[in-house]
């Protein structure tokens, strides 16, 4: 075997470990997602009207998404002066025992309004270990990855989130199907108290990892960040607002897929909730492939061409996504999603390496992750309740598609702009890994330097 295919097999094994670590913690993020749709309003929330339980219960989905600029400065932080493996480590764990205890809770019946501020307090700790979470699991993959492959093996973390999906509702596909009597005195908890299982699995795969090149590079030449969000601040403030817009568009498409379609089409149209998680099932499982092809793709053709194209097709297939909704038939519903996750694909694909080539080294955790979790604020946290609010006051889904498109364009405006300025928006014309010494470099004008 030589060198390259040495190098080749070692990659893969750690990006499998981060798809492997990354689809744990989405599976507890996502088991959430849906609790959120069809049990958590009657159980945390009884008190309001359905729709205004449903909109709390969205708000405290919307908790995890505040808290992950947090764990992003925190765990970037810890990422940037100790190292990626370590501070995986800490996020894995943190996310799981909160998932776990959420399966504990006692409801509003039992202990009254202690009983939403747990689940609050519990959904702040999810989102704060998720904040550091996916960083640090795209530079496993991406800092060990040869130049001309660091679109493929940064799509690996991204297929932890439809294997998430896949897994999270395959869970729930189960449980929808027991009384709901059952599922809401104990069927919901099922889920969540699996994750400790998953926990103990995340651990011991990523214990068997190795530390980046990159961050190796930079210990032992001792050029670690003092402060590594003051230096980022300090020199990426315009890229990170950028990244943060460029995700804008993939959160909201993507967070319309599984949380508000899934609402909109149980409640508005009737639709069987197993019918609806099947749909989103068999999406999720094209989306798992297409990642990896687009994120390929992007190697040859170039990340900002192949993310853009997706943005561009998403937008026109908004208006189409719901048509096929309201015609209420299991076959239309299915096409839908499957025809929305395509170009879905091609932007989320090469999405994480992308956003991994704007920074140095050195301070590439803590600008990756906080970027992307400022981003999923605006793209992911508060799309349930801005869906929802805008469905409950025009009563016309038509105005959620166009909501869709607006963030298409917002997005496709940053992504133009925003460039990959160490390494170049295309892999293929970058050095021959990411331990390049360029990442030391010092912008001339409080920018990052071109």
């Amino acid at each position: 075997m030589t060198e390259t295919q040495t190098r080749e097999k070692s990659t893969r094994k750690i990006a499998l470990a981060s798809l492997i670590g990354t689809t744990i913690e989405w599976y507890d993020l996502f088991i959430y997602t849906t609790a959120a749709a069809v049990a958590f309003n009657f159980l945390f929330f009884p008190e309001f009207d359905p729709i205004v339980g449903t909109l709390a219960a969205f708000a405290t989905y919307a908790t995890a998404y505040i808290a992950r600029p947090v764990g992003a400065i925190i765990f970037g932080h810890i990422g940037d002066r100790a190292g990626r493996k370590k501070t995986l480590t800490i996020t894995l764990t943190i996310m799981g025992v909160a998932t776990f205890l959420i399966g504990l809770l006692p409801t509003y019946a039992a202990i009254g309004i202690a009983a939403p501020i747990l689940l609050v307090t519990l959904r702040f700790f999810q989102g704060l270990g998720l904040g550091g979470e996916w960083g640090g699991a795209v530079l496993l993959a991406v800092e060990h990855a040869p130049a001309h492959r660091r679109g493929f093996f940064g799509s690996w973390v991204q297929m932890g989130v439809p294997a998430g999906v896949i897994l999270s509702n395959l869970v729930w596909l189960g449980i929808v199907l027991l009384p709901e009597e059952e599922l809401l005195a104990w069927g919901w908890r099922i889920p969540f108290l699996l994750s400790v299982v998953l926990i103990f699995v995340g651990l011991w795969i990523r214990s068997k990892v190795e530390e980046t090149p990159t961050f190796e590079n930079v210990a032992n030449e001792d050029e670690k960040a003092k402060i590594p969000f003051f230096e980022l601040v300090r020199d990426y403030w315009g890229q990170i607002l950028l990244i943060a817009g460029s995700y804008f568009a993939t959160g909201v498409v993507f967070t319309v897929l599984i949380a508000f379609a899934l609402n909109y089409a149980t409640t508005a149209l009737a639709l069987p909730r197993a019918e609806v998680l099947t749909a989103i099932i068999i999406a999720s499982v094209l989306n798992f492939f297409l990642l990896p092809l687009f994120g390929a793709v992007s190697d040859r053709l170039g990340r900002k061409a192949t993310y853009l194209s997706g943005l561009v097709g998403m937008a026109i297939l908004a208006f189409p996504f719901f048509w096929l909704l309201n015609l209420a038939q299991f076959w239309s519903v299915i096409l839908g999603f499957v025809l929305m996750v395509i170009p879905f694909s091609a932007a989320y694909g090469p999405q994480a390496t992308l956003f991994a080539e704007v920074f140095r080294g050195n301070i590439r955790y803590s600008g990756l992750s906080v970027g992307y979790q400022l981003g999923a604020i605006l793209g992911s946290a508060l799309t349930p309740l801005v869906t929802t609010t805008l469905f409950a006051v025009t009563g016309e889904v038509s105005v959620v598609a166009w909501y869709m498109i607006g963030t298409c364009a917002i997005s496709f405006v940053c992504t133009v702009v925003l460039r990959s300025r160490h390494w170049g928006a295309d892999a293929l014309q970058a050095p021959t890994d990411l331990t390049a010494s360029v990442y030391t470099q010092r912008p001339r004008t409080g920018r990052a330097a071109r």
